[in-house]
């Protein structure tokens, strides 16, 4: 059976899940200090961390793409925990002097789009992210998976 046919024939649950497993073979991660990134983006993830973020993940699209920089991406549990960590990092940020430009899908959380301009941060529950897979659909970007033991050092920082 040819592989369009058995997309075609999975669920979209099914067909988000088959493509990321694809996209981790063709994905370019990449292991970086975190203190490369911008402080904003390092307040970001810290405080999405804090929120008990899944799956922190940086994208540099600075060389595929002109309307930002970076994507932050993290995943949570549930509708309240997605809220959570998007309140933590537009309260962390604007204790800095950032303010969002815009924030879209709060009220679903099923996706949460907080706008900074140069970056941008995407807050996921779990089936969102896996079918709207960013890391795939910008698979041309710079990847890196952020771990809890980077976190933990900018914390002591």
């Amino acid at each position: 059976m040819s592989q369009k046919l058995k997309d075609q024939s999975l669920s979209p649950e099914l067909q988000a899940a088959a493509l990321g497993s694809r996209s981790a073979a063709t994905a370019r991660v990449e292991t970086a200090d975190l203190s490369e990134f911008d402080d904003r983006i390092r307040r970001t993830l810290l405080a999405a961390w804090e929120k008990k973020a899944l799956d922190l993940t940086v994208l540099d699209l600075r060389e595929i793409a002109s309307f930002t920089d970076f994507f932050v991406i993290a995943t949570g549990t549930n509708k309240r925990q997605v809220q959570a960590i998007s309140d933590e990092v537009v309260e962390q940020l604007k204790r800095s002097g950032t303010r969002a430009a815009r924030v879209e899908g709060y009220q679903t959380a099923e996706w949460i789009l907080v706008d900074y301009g140069d970056f941008v941060v995407h807050v996921f529950d779990d089936k969102a992210r896996r079918f709207y897979d960013l890391e795939r659909l910008w698979r041309e970007s710079k990847r890196v998976d952020v771990s809890a033991e980077q976190l933990g050092s900018l914390r002591t920082e």
